[in-house]
């Protein structure tokens, strides 16, 4: 893992992260991991079944709609864009959820639910032999072709339900609301046989994604009877940045190895819902009951049956019986809980439990594995062994109670009612609706001073891995009051601690449904070692950009790169494209852009070719937002 200065101030802002964190009574059940993939192939079972495999769940005050709040749930890891001819459908025979605990109890009181049909044509289309043919018997074959295609789509698509897409799905949105005892109080449709678009699955099939996105979006929107707000369902990036590589010994102490995102260039299914933030909040009143616990979860029927050998063809090998999704699959609130905090023996335990199930992993929060490895391998202190943590009760309130004044869902009206009620403890993201949208947010979020980043909530651009690790390790033992030298000499090395992967490698968007657009199969990932470099861009001070590359390792001598303008929207605009130097290490001189104008913000990053005849071959800077004077 990379060690990096940290500020003081940065330091001084955990203190408000930290009010209080001692746990008054009781225990608790997970403590945050470090590097990993936040929820992909984690437990044995999801591992045989990407489609309801649950990667990641998001959720923040809306930054261009802050009367809204939006969530975002991600499934199906590690998706090859090029990934054909089948691609990366939904699963027809689950339900994927979005549930809301605004009361407390560690229950759901509202549930979002997404299900899918299948729109295949496939087995109608002719492309095969028109020759009519005599059969050994004599009687005439009809010469009407082979009946069926494995093609995905036979021309580009260009709408939500083109005719040229052969195979796409509608989906269905459903809210569910509950009452005290757990029932299913009613059932509300919200919209009904929307259109996914197609899979990025190249530029040939899929010229314009944009396109296909905006439509997308605008079919989701949820008429105001039904309480407003809009869904997108689609393929995007896998907005998760890390590098996975820790899962070998923790590098086996070569720290040269960090700082590569093994995720790159790989997409994922999303489902993202925007809503008025009372929709969402108890009783409706975000005033009086301001926290939200969200999870996401996916559910099967837990029967199933499949086709037997031999059977006749038919477009499903496995039948279930109709809208019953009694078996839970896969769960997920905080990141990286199931993959580094829970063993590997209750892993599928823990994708069918539920948040009021959470005291059964009393012993993994405060006494985590992780801390015992990083001893082990690399010499820094187990903050366990710090004199007064022997049991890591500093955990608790980040990712089981909530943290007071901040997340906590004892600020809610509803849960104390005047009595000093205290909420169920409960492994799920928790969110202030209240918290004022951050302009420039910190990717360390509360950590780093940020009160809207994780864990209130979390955002795209939040830094997890690194704020998990640095927690695990003792980062909040310095804000203690008048913390001793041995817990300020923890808390200070805890501070440098990262995996070397501060940001996603595509821009996020800038409105709904903010998560990036997925990489085209045209683009394939790139296997080979990472490049590295250093992009510099400097304001000149009348309305123009200097833009250089430097530091190209390894170089790339007869290479060049490609300098992009990143709209709101997220495409790209390309301004320039420039050789490197005879040695390969930069351009050969740095490139002064046309005049954007006084005071607006732009992003720009560049693209290094690794391999001069491949235009797959690129490493990606980090996109990097400016103000021009």
């Amino acid at each position: 893992m990379a060690q990096f200065s940290r500020s003081t101030a940065r330091r001084r802002a955990v203190a408000a992260l930290a009010v209080g964190a001692t746990l008054a009574g009781g225990s608790a059940l997970l403590s945050p991991g470090t590097s990993s993939a936040s929820s992909h192939r984690e437990a044995p079972f999801v591992s045989n079944d990407p489609t309801i495999d649950n990667t990641d769940l998001y959720a923040f005050r809306s930054p261009d709609k802050p009367d809204t709040v939006s969530f975002i749930a991600s499934w199906s890891p590690f998706e090859e864009p090029a990934g054909g001819p089948t691609y990366y459908p939904w699963a027809t025979d689950a339900a994927y959820d979005i549930n809301i605990d605004n009361n407390g109890d560690a229950k759901p009181d509202i549930t979002y639910r997404w299900t899918f049909k299948d729109v295949d044509t496939r087995g109608a289309v002719d492309h095969g032999d028109k020759t009519d043919h005599k059969a050994p018997d004599g009687t005439t074959i009809k010469g009407n072709g082979i009946g069926g295609t494995f093609l995905y789509n036979d021309a580009a698509v260009k709408l939500l339900k083109d005719p040229a897409l052969k195979f796409r799905q509608t989906y269905n949105l459903d809210e569910i609301t509950y009452n005290a005892d757990g029932t299913v109080k009613a059932t509300t449709n919200q919209l009904s046989n929307v259109g996914v678009p197609a899979n990025n699955v190249g530029r040939a099939s899929v010229p314009d994604f944009v396109t296909l996105r905006q439509q997308a979006v605008a079919a989701g929107q949820i008429p105001a009877a039904a309480g407003g707000g809009q869904s997108y369902v689609g393929q995007t990036d896998d907005a998760f940045f890390l590098d996975l590589r820790v899962f070998d010994l923790l590098y086996g102490t070569d720290l040269k190895e960090v700082g590569f995102d093994t995720l790159s260039r790989y997409n994922v299914n999303t489902i993202a819902l925007q809503l008025p933030r009372s929709e969402v909040a108890a009783a409706k009143s975000v005033t009086a009951n301001p926290v939200v616990g969200i999870w996401s979860t996916t559910s099967r029927s837990s029967t199933r049956i499949l086709a037997k050998t031999g059977a006749a063809p038919t477009t499903a090998e496995s039948t279930s019986p109709a809208a019953t999704y009694d078996a839970q699959v896969s769960r997920l609130g905080n990141p990286l809980v199931n993959e580094v905090v829970v063993p590997a023996n209750l892993k599928d335990y823990f994708n069918r439990s539920t948040p009021s199930q959470d005291g059964a992993l009393l012993g993994k929060v405060t006494n985590p594995e992780l801390p015992y490895l990083i001893e082990l391998i690399y010499g820094i202190k187990n903050p366990n062994k710090v004199p007064g943590h022997a049991s890591r009760d500093d955990l608790v309130q980040v990712f089981l109670t909530g943290i007071p004044k901040l997340n906590s869902l004892d600020l809610n009206a509803v849960v104390n009612k005047g009595t000093g009620q205290k909420a169920a403890p409960a492994e799920y993201l928790r969110l202030n609706l209240t918290t004022p949208v951050q302009p420039r947010p910190n990717r360390l979020g509360a950590v780093g001073g940020d009160a809207q980043g994780f864990p209130n909530g979390r955002r795209l651009a939040d830094d997890v891995t690194d704020e998990a690790l640095q927690v695990t390790e003792g980062v909040l033992f310095g804000s203690v009051p008048k913390p001793t030298a041995a817990e300020a000499m923890q808390a200070k090395t805890a501070a440098t601690l990262g995996d070397g992967v501060n940001a996603n490698d595509k821009a996020f968007l800038t409105s709904f449904p903010y998560i990036a657009d997925p990489f085209s199969g045209s683009d394939p990932r790139v296997g080979q070692l990472p490049v590295k470099f250093r992009q510099v861009f400097t304001s000149t001070g009348d309305g123009r950009v200097s833009a250089n590359v430097t530091n190209v390792s390894p170089a790339q001598p007869g290479s060049f790169a490609q300098l992009y303008k990143i709209n709101n929207d997220g495409t790209l605009m390309g301004l320039g494209q420039f050789n490197l130097n005879a040695a390969g290490t930069g351009l050969a001189r740095p490139f002064t852009t046309g005049r954007f104008g006084t005071n607006t913000r732009v992003t720009l990053y560049f693209r290094v070719f690794a391999n001069r005849y491949n235009a797959a071959g690129f490493n990606g800077g980090v996109p990097t937002t400016l103000t021009i004077h």
